[in-house]
């Protein structure tokens, strides 16, 4: 039997069956739960999946994760990472000029979250992990990302900087996004080409090698008081001007 994990929260479990990318055993509802629209849906796509749909007290699903499991939890496989060749190929397939996200080392699993699910909003093809210091895809994130990791494509790497050296030979262009005075501004900068965001961790930012390993440097204007942007927040703004960029190219 391969490895399992239980996934909670609606929008985490939705996305989960609707990407079809797990295998799903049980499908766990809280007594008492009223079955919405989404609910209903849910345990439809859930029976489709061949999953065993049960009905169990509020206090086992507390016991699985935290108090935003809304009363729905899954049973499924392990997450599906992928690779740096099946990302490059999703984006050749269709047509479009590669959009990638690589996380240096990020280890809180809201952040995490947060930037998955922006990359997905706005498209990008792929994101990559390093395997060592840095948060996995767990049920935490799925859910921080309101389910978006369930449609994204996420490799994880032994060595980002032999992965930024890979995919600049492949002509993508790599940009680190750190607060540097000698940094271009992120709006004065063309994202319309073959593309990978470098977003450092929380509080170390983008380590040395990795940020010397990027084609370019940019950052965020700040007015106020406060050094920095929370990664999450940071990334997502430079996401979003990428997204606005290409879609007008």
């Amino acid at each position: 039997m391969g490895e399992r994990e239980t996934i909670y929260g609606r929008n985490a479990v939705s996305e989960c069956l609707r990407a079809g990318r797990r295998r799903v055993y049980r499908l766990l509802l809280a007594q008492g739960v009223r079955e919405t629209n989404l609910v209903a849906e849910i345990v439809a796509l859930a029976r489709q999946a061949g999953a065993v749909v049960e009905r169990v007290e509020k206090a086992a699903l507390d016991k699985i994760g935290p108090v935003n499991h809304q009363g729905i939890a899954a049973e499924v496989s392990a997450y599906p990472y992928t690779n740096l060749e099946e990302i490059l190929g999703l984006a050749e397939g269709c047509d479009e000029l590669p959009f990638l996200l690589l996380l240096d080392c990020l280890e809180d699993p809201q952040n995490l979250g947060t930037l998955l699910r922006t990359a997905e909003v706005v498209g990008v093809h792929g994101v990559v992990i390093p395997k060592r210091r840095a948060a996995r895809i767990t049920p935490a994130v799925t859910n921080a990302s309101a389910g978006a990791a369930e449609h994204l494509r996420v490799a994880r790497v032994t060595n980002l900087v032999r992965t930024i050296e890979s995919l600049k030979e492949r002509g993508v262009w790599v940009v680190g996004l750190e607060n540097l005075p000698q940094a271009r501004l992120y709006d004065q900068f063309d994202w319309s080409g073959p593309l990978a965001l470098v977003v450092g961790s929380e509080g170390r930012g983008v380590r040395r090698l990795v940020l010397e390993s990027c084609d370019v440097v940019v950052r965020l204007p700040m007015r106020g008081h406060v050094g920095s942007l929370n990664a999450a927040v940071a990334g997502s703004i430079a996401l979003y001007e990428a997204w606005r960029q290409r879609e007008g190219r």
